[in-house]
Formats: C-alpha cells, structure tokens, sequence
C-alpha cells in the first residue's frame, strides 16, 4: 500500500465512524484531508500535480452538490467526496461517485426493506419525480433530510465502498 491509499483509508474510516455515531462528518475531517491531498500532491508532483489534485476536489463537489441543493445529502458528504477528489484525481472521483450511488442505492434499499419503509421510500421517490414533473426540479419538503421520517443512511460508508472499488479495479 502507498501513502495515498493510507492516507485515503484513513480519513473514510474516521470518516464513517463519525457518520455511523453522530450522523455528521467534521468539517475538520474533510477540510484537512483535502488540504492534506493538495499539499501531498504539491511536494511528490509539482504544481501540475496540485492543480490535478484539485480539480478532483472540484469534481467531487460538483458531483454530490445537487443532492445537497436539493436538500437530500448533507454538506459532510459532498465535502468528503471532494476530499477523495483532492487525492485521487477528477478522473477517479468520477467513478468514486458512480460507484458511490451503486452502493448507496443498493444499501438504502437493505436498510429500507430491515426497517419496514420500502413502501414509502418508493413512494417517496415517485411523489418527488411527480413534483419535479409539475414544479421543476426543487426540494420536495416532505422528503428532505429535515422533515423525513424514515431510516437515515451515513453515506460516508457507501462513499467508503465506492472509493474502494474504484481503487480495486484501478
């Protein structure tokens, strides 16, 4: 293993801990590691280097930023997959993400289906595809993370499994 793959693990497995416990991700956690990445980057690879680490930092935020703006994924998750961004790159924050709501999707339902709320989470989903149909897409105040009332995902753990499938097939 090298220092970046360490210095990954590390920060998502203090990263998922401290989503799985309180239901938050410290902004210490993910403002250091992204500086972290950038300052790695600057003294193993030069500028150039840097501007890369960057622009994954960038990347990883535009990606999860719609949910966030749309009131369905907290702020710690957008700025923990910008933090995996800084170290690997925009072109494996990419495939972070996608592989991310692969895993996210598939363990919302396992925790859906273990608490009884498959139902409603699906009609939740169709009550906000009928809502953006009519009014655009825009938070559905029912089903934001403030007034929902069902079982709440860390989606550091899934940020964790897509950041490590994508360094698997790497």
């Amino acid at each position: 293993m090298n220092v970046l793959n360490i210095s990954v693990a590390t920060f998502l497995t203090l990263a998922c801990l401290s989503d799985l416990r309180t239901r938050r991700i410290p902004n210490v956690l993910t403002l250091s590691a992204a500086l972290g990445a950038l300052l790695f980057h600057l003294a193993t690879g030069g500028w150039s280097a840097a501007g890369w680490g960057a622009a994954g930092l960038f990347l990883g935020a535009a990606l999860f930023f719609p949910m966030f703006a749309l009131r369905g994924m907290g702020a710690g998750d957008v700025k923990l997959l910008a933090a995996v961004g800084a170290w690997l790159g925009p072109g494996q924050v990419a495939t972070v993400a996608l592989a991310t709501s692969i895993a996210g999707g598939a363990i919302a339902v396992v925790v859906a289906l273990a608490h009884g709320y498959l139902r409603k989470a699906l009609t939740n989903v169709y009550l906000l595809l009928m809502h953006w149909r009519v009014a655009g897409v825009e938070p559905l105040p029912a089903v934001t993370l403030e007034r929902a009332q069902g079982p709440r995902l860390a989606y550091a753990f899934p940020i964790a499994i897509g950041t490590v499938v994508t360094l698997w097939i790497k």
